[in-house]
């Protein structure tokens, strides 16, 4: 798998979605969009919380893959940071309530899994490992 590490610093999501550009086969240009939004959603989420007052890293890795058959393209990304499972600790968003109204936090998680045909949380070798499925384009 391809993939590109860098300091844990907002300014790097121009780099990282380079590198994911660079990494899309050809032909599927149209999924890159969303591929771009999903990585600059859960590097902002890293960037932001994974390193508290200290410096880090993340590790953004892109893949084809076959799922049952099925292929898919595979964001990974994996930070050195706390265990935290966004999928399953980050806050449901109610997106019945007005813009006003509903709480802060939960909805990039809930964009992430909404385009996406499969999505993965590890924690292993002191690291938070993400991996995301994205369906091609037909």
């Amino acid at each position: 798998m391809a993939t590109l590490s860098v300091p844990a610093s907002l300014e790097q999501l121009g780099a990282v979605n380079e590198f994911i550009a660079g990494q899309m086969p050809e032909g599927l240009a149209a999924l890159l969009p969303q591929v771009e939004l999903a990585a600059e959603e859960l590097l902002v989420n890293v960037f932001s919380y994974a390193y508290p007052g200290e410096p880090g890293k993340a590790e953004v890795g892109c893949r084809m893959v076959r799922l049952d058959g099925v292929p898919f393209f595979c964001l990974a990304v994996r930070d050195w940071g706390a265990p935290f499972d966004p999928f399953s600790e980050a806050p449901e968003p109610d997106t019945a309530l007005g813009v006003e109204d509903r709480p802060i936090g939960g909805l990039g998680v809930h964009l992430i899994k909404s385009m996406v045909g499969h999505y993965s949380y590890s924690y292993h070798d002191a690291s938070n490992c993400i991996e995301l499925y994205f369906a091609l384009p037909e």
